[in-house]
């Protein structure tokens, strides 16, 4: 299975256009964990939506992030906005 579509030059597409995404970028405003977790929170969204169950869409999420335990993206994708 492929994974979900990212817009490479602007991975935050979803959010904000790509000018603002690339000036914040050039000035350094940008914190790229949080750019990584919100897409890593859009790609577990599709996967489940593609009716992979939870453990399933973590574990895919994990062979493109190898680097992060199960638990931190479980962290991730159940993380309560405030």
């Amino acid at each position: 299975m492929k994974s979900p579509e990212i817009n490479e030059s602007n991975p935050l597409s979803d959010i904000i256009p790509d000018e603002i995404f690339h000036k914040l970028d050039r000035e350094k405003l940008l914190n790229f964990t949080s750019v990584r977790d919100h897409l890593i929170r859009r790609k577990y969204k599709r996967y489940r939506a593609m009716k992979l169950s939870a453990n399933e869409a973590i574990f895919k999420i994990r062979e493109e992030y190898p680097y992060l335990q199960f638990d931190t993206i479980r962290k991730i994708v159940y993380k309560i906005k405030r």
